[in-house]
């Protein structure tokens, strides 16, 4: 599985992004997808997962703003981030694991090349 990874940029306090990550291969469906992100001096941290049977996680950092979405028939997985703080400034990155769970980063098998998200004060 090959997972790409789009949509950051650089946004004001209170604006809005959305993440996307495509992913190759035909068994997208029984992927539990996973976001993740790294902000710089700081260890990669989970930020939410949907299953491969569509139950949702979320970090409470972000719980209440972000919203994790799939789309099988698109071999595709959205982060939409919403109400954006300066804190959530990192490299967020998107991973997946063959019908996992995937509560810990080393759960996940594959792995994505990371897309920045810069949020202005």
């Amino acid at each position: 599985v090959q997972l790409q990874a789009s949509g950051g940029g650089l946004v004001q306090a209170g604006g809005s992004l959305r993440l996307s990550c495509a992913a190759s291969g035909r068994t997208f469906s029984s992927y539990t997808m996973g976001w993740f992100r790294q902000a710089p001096g700081k260890e990669r941290e989970f930020v939410a997962r949907i299953t491969w049977s569509s139950v949702i996680y979320y970090a409470d950092s972000v719980e209440g703003r972000f919203t994790i979405s799939r789309d099988n028939a698109k071999n595709t997985v959205y982060l939409q981030m919403n109400s954006l703080k300066p804190e959530d400034t990192a490299v967020y990155y998107c991973a997946a694991v063959y019908l996992g769970i995937g509560p810990r980063r080393s759960d996940y098998t594959y792995w994505g090349q990371g897309t920045q998200v810069t949020v202005s004060s």
